[in-house]
């Protein structure tokens, strides 16, 4: 994980913390001075299907803000940046998933003094039902039998995959910022509090050496629960990926995940060459002897916190102008100029929306029938915008509008309202059309 000299400080101490304009149907001229240079032009594969003329798109976008266009990159000139989410958009499935469901069938996750201090927001009732399912006779610090207490291994899940208890209450309730954050994904790295980094990282690459090694399609159960028993790297995003980065972009994952097992993902050569560096997720805060705790780094002005601030909807923007451009403060949190914003972004959900729609070159999501984006993809405001199914087992067609006009946009307090554009006229409801 990267600082880990910062994430290794107490609680007490922690600290608190292009380019030209271009859109898709710009001049023949920009994308190369000569044939000879277009030759020299790192290419997608054309090997490897992509959603109608996506490729294209994608290719001209790289030709003219990469090296292909600008020679000097890295010597002088700055290098354009692309960022992607990681869960059903590098890969398929997710991958938290894959490590809990590990978790969970190897006895790893520690008995907490209570639930309750796992999250700040955790109910009453989500603490009683975890205390019940789960037990009080296992030491504190000692793992739970979770691979053989169908019970206890439900009640975490449950909790962990709808923010409900088995019987249907809230497990999380209070307030917070739900375009900052929410309760259910900030919980992940802290289930896995009182156990090192290294630890965490030996269970995520268990998991994922299980789940690639499963067939396309298949399943595991996880107490009653059945979820994806099998993961894949796309290869239509590796290919990419990899071109950007012969092209002189800065290629970074930014994940609303844990930082540990992204970073276990996204590098090596089996992987998708990403190194710690350039991987951005939820930061937990370690104690002295390098463990996790239930505490994680902040993000703009929100300091070393309970998971307010982590890489989620409006909080991948901080993240990312925080951690790759700089910005600091308040600031972090609003859109930056065309400078200090990635050239290309990508995403599947809405979790994504907000730094996928502040790229300036293109704005690639994977069809997984999540509103706020579909509606800002298929409104398609600046001509950006490239939809594509998923490359693996797609999505059939929404049968329904998105209710853009009314309800697609997740508002701060959790309302849903209306999908505007930046002139504040509102999204018109969109028809799926990409499947």
């Amino acid at each position: 994980m990267r600082n880990r000299n910062i994430l290794a400080l107490t609680l007490a101490a922690a600290a608190t913390l292009a380019a030209v304009p271009a859109a898709f149907p710009a001049a023949a001229a920009t994308a190369a001075n000569s044939r000879t240079a277009a030759a020299h032009c790192p290419q997608l594969s054309k090997k490897l299907s992509w959603y109608g003329d996506n490729r294209a798109h994608l290719q001209r976008m790289i030709d003219e803000r990469g090296r292909c266009s600008h020679p000097r990159l890295g010597h002088g000139e700055k290098r354009p940046v692309a960022a992607f989410d990681w869960d059903n958009t590098v890969v398929k499935n997710d991958i938290t998933d894959a490590t809990i469901a590990w978790a969970l069938h190897h006895d790893k996750i520690l008995r907490p003094r209570s639930w309750k201090s796992t999250s700040k927001w955790m109910t009453d009732a989500a603490d009683r039902a975890l205390t019940k399912a789960c037990g009080t006779k296992v030491p504190v610090g000692r793992p739970l039998p979770t691979s053989t207490d169908t019970a206890c291994a439900d009640e975490i899940f449950e909790v962990r995959e709808d923010g409900r208890t088995m019987s249907g209450a809230a497990a999380f309730a209070g307030t917070w910022d739900h375009r900052h954050t929410v309760p259910q994904y900030a919980w992940v790295p802290q289930l896995f509090a009182g156990h090192t980094v290294r630890e965490l990282e030996s269970y995520a690459a268990k998991a994922r050496k299980q789940v690639l090694a499963a067939p396309v399609g298949a399943t595991q159960t996880v107490g009653t629960h059945e979820i994806p028993g099998y993961a894949r790297y796309y290869p239509q995003q590796r290919d990419l990926i990899r071109t950007l980065k012969k092209a002189g972009f800065d290629v970074y994952i930014v994940s609303a995940g844990s930082e540990p097992v992204t970073e276990v993902w996204a590098g090596g050569k089996d992987g998708v060459g990403i190194d710690r560096e350039h991987t951005v997720a939820i930061r937990s805060v370690l104690d002295r002897k390098g463990r996790i705790t239930t505490w994680n780094q902040g993000c703009g002005d929100v300091p070393v916190n309970k998971g307010e601030a982590i890489p989620y909807i409006d909080g991948k923007r901080c993240w990312i102008n925080q951690e790759i451009y700089g910005v600091k403060g308040k600031q972090a949190w609003h859109k930056q100029d065309r400078a200090h914003r990635i050239a290309l972004g990508g995403g599947d959900a809405d979790t994504d929306v907000t730094f996928v729609g502040d790229a300036t070159g293109a704005h690639l999501v994977l069809n997984r029938n999540k509103s706020e984006v579909m509606c800002r993809a298929y409104d398609d405001a600046d001509g950006r915008w490239l939809v594509n199914p998923m490359f693996i087992e797609p999505l059939k067609q929404n049968p329904d509008l998105y209710p853009c006009s009314t309800s697609a946009y997740n508002e701060h307090d959790g309302d849903k309202g209306p999908v505007r554009r930046p002139d504040g006229s509102v999204v018109p409801d969109q028809r799926d059309s990409v499947y």
